[in-house]
């Protein structure tokens, strides 16, 4: 009877254990193809600023989370779907977003910019790409403001931004609309970028661009939702996010780009 009790015991305080563990892991959607916020190492495994910054904010949070991939156009559906609990996958704060999903506070901010051939004698306004191929990521806010701004390109679109650097260097588009910092680290500082440069102009458009880039969420996870928020600004004042900042960028990405980019 003793042994039966016991093996009842063990059995109550395994499920307890497993449930106390579930109930503080999560998973976490990211994307690894977007460099240097999310790409895949030579040996298969996740790296980025997007990656470091949701393994410290686990860790500011005490717990546990696992990375699951996840392309682009498909975030939010799996995400409401329950196949992860959160977004972390430098997704833009947006109205149109906001209306399925909930974020976080931002967590970086940096503006859009058009890059084309240096010779093109392109001009990054409506008029200047008027009838001209321009890449964007599908699903992202750049196809969201380039359809509202650049009415008279032919837009063509990609699953992944890699995809749009490759064509503008093949030549198969004459310009592309991507996030500043990503244009100028993953393309026009590669050799295969050195006859690149961006067209004059920051592009900004609340409505496609929103309020910078935060942490999505389910509509119903407040909770969640504010202890992102809560432990992003405790990784600014502790220094962890300089930390994770200085290891990708030269300057300080919460709030924008450096004068002269």
């Amino acid at each position: 009877m003793k042994m039966i009790k016991k093996t009842l015991l063990a059995a109550a305080l395994a499920t307890l254990a497993t449930g106390a563990f579930a109930q503080d892991s999560l998973r976490i959607g990211v994307e690894g193809a977007y460099p240097p916020f999310s790409f895949k190492q030579p040996d298969g495994s996740l790296a980025g600023f997007d990656i470091d910054i949701a393994k410290a904010l686990c860790t500011q949070m005490q717990r546990n989370c696992e990375l699951v991939e996840q392309e682009w156009d498909g975030m939010i559906p799996a995400l409401k779907a329950k196949k992860f609990d959160a977004i972390i996958s430098s997704m833009s704060i947006t109205e149109e977003r906001k209306r399925q999903i909930d974020f976080s506070e931002k967590y970086y901010k940096t503006p859009a910019r058009v890059v084309a051939p240096k010779d093109s004698g392109l001009e990054g306004t409506a008029e200047g790409l008027a009838g001209k191929r321009l890449g964007v990521q599908r699903g992202s806010t750049h196809q969201c403001y380039a359809e509202a701004h650049f009415p008279d390109a032919e837009l063509v679109l990609y699953g992944t931004q890699d995809e749009v650097f490759r064509d503008l260097s093949l030549g198969r588009i004459d310009a592309q609309l991507s996030d500043s910092l990503i244009a100028q680290e993953s393309f026009l500082s590669e050799p295969e970028g050195a006859n690149y440069a961006f067209l004059p102009g920051d592009h900004t458009d609340v409505d496609c661009y929103g309020e910078g880039v935060g942490i999505a969420v389910r509509k119903s996870d407040d909770e969640l939702r504010d202890t992102f928020s809560a432990a992003i600004k405790a990784i600014r004042d502790n220094g962890t996010y300089k930390t994770i900042n200085d290891k990708y960028f030269p300057f300080d990405i919460y709030g924008g780009r450096p004068e002269g980019m």
